[in-house]
């Protein structure tokens, strides 16, 4: 494929500063980029660099100005370069239909032109909206209803009367629906408790992969619109994850917390059960939440503080051996100080 720099400044909303003519068959990254590829450059670091890159074209900021290269401003480079790479390499889609070797159960109802791959399992009285596409060895529970474009990746298990919306990704495999953690003592043995609940994912959200998100005790556990997870999270029963929340790798989400709106949760933060992390909360990594996050608070650490509070309490950690070596020398020299007005006594 090849694109005029002015068609590419067309797709993105752009405006082209050089060569308008200019054929482009491909994007890379900005170290790698040749003479016929487009690239970007969206902060200061590449912005400097930009005369060493031997792409044809740079996507920029709308405010940049530099001349030598054939620009194109736009509002965000990154996301400008996001369209033109899906334009150049467009996602390859599985075939329209179902497998010969999938599993149907009863009463499956789908939309048009799904996708069912090889091995796939539906249980009965399953709901599939339009443009599905289900992978290689995806199972999908009983009296499951999903909306339309959805792509579940080979491996995932959404387990019973669980929920999906529209425009959903789940990622390779993830498991939906798995009974929380929940056990009583009853004397020297632990009893299961029983989940009746189910998993609610809504509209655009996308699961990462090795995902397990528990179906709640009883009621749901709730993904809201926009949610998007990394990898290997884990969220517990009846957690409700509110819109835009961004979870990065290997976070664990304790069962029954309240996650508002536009909330970070930084990779390896642990929350403990019972809390609210309000809207636009941002949590550090590695860090433990053990009580609720007020609305716009940054925390960082284990227990989890304000960040500045961390950031001044991780400066002096590495000082600590210093500052107990001189506390015991002035302990010391106050300790013969006393004994010294002892025997004056």
């Amino acid at each position: 494929m090849e694109l005029l720099l002015s068609t590419i400044a067309e797709i993105v909303g752009g405006r082209v500063i050089g060569d308008e003519g200019k054929v482009i068959h491909g994007a890379a990254a900005f170290e790698a980029a040749g003479d016929d590829e487009i690239t970007y450059a969206g902060n200061a670091k590449f912005l400097k660099l930009i005369d060493a890159t031997g792409a044809g074209a740079v996507l920029v900021p709308k405010e940049f100005k530099h001349a030598p290269k054939n620009l194109v401003l736009v509002e965000s480079p990154r996301i400008a370069f996001n369209k033109v790479s899906e334009v150049f390499y467009p996602r390859s889609k599985p075939k329209i239909g179902i497998s010969s070797t999938a599993h149907v159960g009863d009463n499956v109802i789908y939309g048009k032109d799904v996708s069912i791959g090889p091995f796939v399992v539906l249980g009965d009285d399953v709901r599939i909206g339009d443009r599905v596409m289900l992978h290689p060895h995806v199972v999908i529970g009983n009296q499951v209803v999903m909306g339309d474009d959805v792509e579940i990746f080979p491996n995932v298990t959404v387990l019973a009367l669980c929920k999906i919306g529209s425009r959903v990704t789940i990622h390779a495999g993830s498991v939906i629906g798995s009974d929380g953690f929940g056990f009583e003592p009853d004397g020297e043995k632990y009893l299961k408790i029983n989940h009746t609940g189910i998993v609610q994912i809504d509209n655009d959200v996308e699961i990462g992969a090795g995902n397990t998100i528990d179906r709640g005790t009883v009621g749901k556990t709730w993904i809201k619109d926009g949610v998007k997870t990394d990898n290997l999270v884990h969220i517990a029963h009846n957690v409700i994850v509110g819109e835009n929340t961004l979870i990065v790798a290997q976070v664990g989400i304790s069962g029954s917390v309240t996650i508002g709106k536009h909330v970070v949760l930084a990779g390896q933060a642990g929350v403990a059960g019972h809390l609210t992390i309000e809207d636009n909360a941002t949590v550090g990594p590695k860090s433990g939440i053990v009580k609720s996050v007020p609305k716009g608070h940054i925390l960082s650490g284990i227990p989890a503080m304000p960040h500045k509070l961390w950031l001044r309490v991780h400066r002096v950690l590495p000082m600590l051996p210093d500052l107990k070596k001189k506390i015991f020398q002035i302990e010391k020299k106050v300790n013969e100080i006393e004994r010294r007005q002892d025997k004056r006594g």
